[in-house]
Parts: structure tokens; sequence; C-alpha cells
């Protein structure tokens, strides 16, 4: 899959800004991205070769929604890159969340003591942890019971999240993406980990016709794609079964808390980072 590497420069520059742009940028189907922890480097997004869309993307910054901020870019084919080594060139530390679950990579030296430890080796940016949907859905899987459950994690990304599902014993996993990349490297972190019963996806919510139910279904994906799909995944539920998804802003919680509510969702919680979303539903 080739993929269009942009790079924006933005004034002001920083984490704000970048994790606004980042969202925009992410509804019109850029899908990856690797910018420095305060911000104050380039922020780099990248998009399928057949989906760019240089209009879109000056639409975007037409519309932005940050007042008094200016924006510019530069395209051009992404070469294959050593991901790794972006990511220990952007941050040098590995993750902690909630004081019980670290993240790091092959590189990473020192790395804490916790009671969960996910070692992976990304391919793309998105899906490290560090981005605030990621780390709200991996406390969602720290806070609720996985044991002996099925889980679905569609946008599965670098697989994290069904990563840490089966170690917090999730009885089997399915992860989709629809993003070969995703998938080859899920496929390379799961091996990474020493995990089993994940079946991994290439796809979208259409996959979902040959699985029966879950207990529990991960959607980070955003917010236009959940809408479209969240009927696929209602229907692969039970009773009693759990929704989590990120990936949106709060101010678009109502529009998801509607559509799943319309089919016969029980809103449970809404937890927010950073201006990011994290909700729960079940299905009663």
């Amino acid at each position: 899959m080739k993929y269009i590497e942009y790079t924006f420069t933005t004034q002001p520059s920083n984490g704000i800004v970048h994790d606004v742009l980042s969202g925009v940028l992410a509804e019109i189907g850029f899908d990856s991205f690797v910018q420095s922890e305060d911000g104050s480097e380039p922020l780099k997004a990248y998009i399928k070769k057949d989906a760019d869309s240089i209009e879109a993307v000056q639409q975007v910054i037409a519309e932005f929604p940050l007042p008094d901020t200016e924006i510019s870019f530069t395209h051009a084919e992404a070469e294959d890159r050593d991901w790794n080594e972006v990511w220990e060139q952007n941050y040098f530390q590995p993750l902690v969340i909630g004081n019980r679950c670290v993240i790091a990579s092959t590189f990473h030296k020192d790395v804490p003591d916790a009671e969960y430890h996910i070692t992976i080796d990304p391919r793309m940016a998105f899906g490290t942890g560090h981005h605030a949907t990621t780390s709200q859905m991996i406390g969602q899987i720290l806070d609720n019971n996985m044991e002996g459950l099925d889980v679905l994690d569609m946008g599965c990304g670098t697989g994290i999240l069904a990563i840490l599902a089966r170690m917090r014993g999730a009885k089997h996993c399915v992860a989709i993406d629809n993003d070969e990349w995703c998938v080859s490297n899920t496929l390379e972190n799961i091996s990474l980990n020493d995990v089993n019963n994940i079946d991994v996806v290439e796809g979208d919510a259409s996959a979902l016709e040959k699985y029966g139910h879950f207990h529990v279904v991960i959607a980070n994906i955003n917010r236009n794609i959940l809408l479209a799909d969240m009927h696929h995944y209602v229907d692969h539920m039970t009773s009693g079964s759990l929704l989590f998804m990120s990936g949106f802003y709060t101010e678009d919680v109502p529009a998801i808390r509607q559509e799943a509510e319309r089919l016969g969702l029980v809103f449970i919680e809404c937890r927010d980072q950073d201006n990011w979303a994290c909700v729960k539903f079940e299905k009663r």
C-alpha cells in the first residue's frame, strides 16, 4: 500500500493545534501521524495514495476550528521507513498508563515495572498509546472485566488494545483494520508479546459477517466511520455486551450517543482527555 506523506507547519505550533489538526485530517482519510510531544516540530500525516485529495486538505485548512492559526503543507509519496527510529527520535520514555500498564518498544531501556507490559514495534506512529484516544481505551480495558470474554477490536492499528485484552484474560479477540500495514504490524506485535487467540483481519465492518457475538466491542476510529458502522457492531453484541468508542471530540459525543441509543444501547459513561472523548455503552 503506497502512502502520501504530508508535512504540516502551523503557527502557533503546539500539541493542542496538532491534536486538533490530526483529528480533522483523520475525518478525511488520514490514518497515521508523527508529531513531537510538545508540538514544536512540524506534524507529519499519512494517507493512502488512492484516497489522497489536495482539495479536501485545503478545505480542512480553510475550515480549521481553532482561530488565529496559520497552516501550510508540503506533500510527497512516502518511502517505507524505520518507524522504530522515528518513534525513538520523538518519544524517549516508555508510556505508563494508570500505574498498571507500561508500553515500550524494543529499543527502550530501563522500562518501569507494571502489572501489564506491552512491547510494540510500530510500523506507523498511531496506536502506540501516546494519543489520548488510545490511552483512554487502554484505561477502559484496565478498568473493566475481560476474563473469559470474546473481544472485537475495530481499527486495531498496532494491535495494542487486543493484546492488552488478552493479557487481561479475554478468551478470544478479533482485530480488524483496513490497512495492510496495520494488519502486518499487529501480527508482529502479537508475536513480540507471546499472546495467542487473536484473529487479525484486513477489512472493514463488513468483515464481521462471518463472526457471531462479542461480549466487548472496542472501536477507536473516527466520528464518521463510527456513525456509519455502529449498527454492524450492535448486530454482533448480545445482552450485557459493552461497546467502547473513541477517536472523536467531546463535542461529538451527543451525535455518537444519539445514534447508539437509536440502536438500543444504554449510555454508561463518557471520559475525556485533551478534548478527546471515550464513551461506554451497554446492550440490554
